[in-house]
């Protein structure tokens, strides 16, 4: 597939710069050579958030083709049983979405990140 091609090649060559935040899509860690990456290149968390969840955030979202299906949260259920445990087996830190608010979810961050790199964050 090509999108995946072009995906894990940008990947590869984020890694290799300078250190910052990257925000993959849903499907990256499908490929084995994009979890080494990222896990090789920094601190991955993984923001892990529900099907449910997903479900009332994107259910206005029209763009996404993986849901332009009968029963969209159904999709969402086997998206989330096959890329779970490669988010949990590239992720450094897990962390809960669920419904806290956005300040909340950075707090919940920056503290799984706080107690394993406490001189990087000061």
């Amino acid at each position: 597939m090509r999108f995946r091609d072009i995906e894990q090649e940008v990947i590869a060559q984020l890694c290799a710069q300078a250190p910052g935040v990257l925000a993959t899509g849903g499907g990256a860690v499908l490929r084995p050579a994009n979890r080494d990456a990222l896990r090789a290149a920094g601190t991955v968390v993984y923001l892990q958030s529900q099907p449910e969840d997903l479900m009332r955030r994107l259910r206005y979202d029209h763009k996404r083709p993986l849901l332009q299906v009968a029963d969209p949260v159904v999709r969402l259920r086997d998206l989330f049983a096959q890329r779970d445990p490669l988010y949990r087996e590239t992720a450094h830190h897990t962390v809960q979405t669920g419904r806290p608010s956005v300040s909340s979810l950075v707090q919940s961050i920056l503290s799984q990140l706080h107690i394993t790199a406490p001189r990087r964050l000061n």
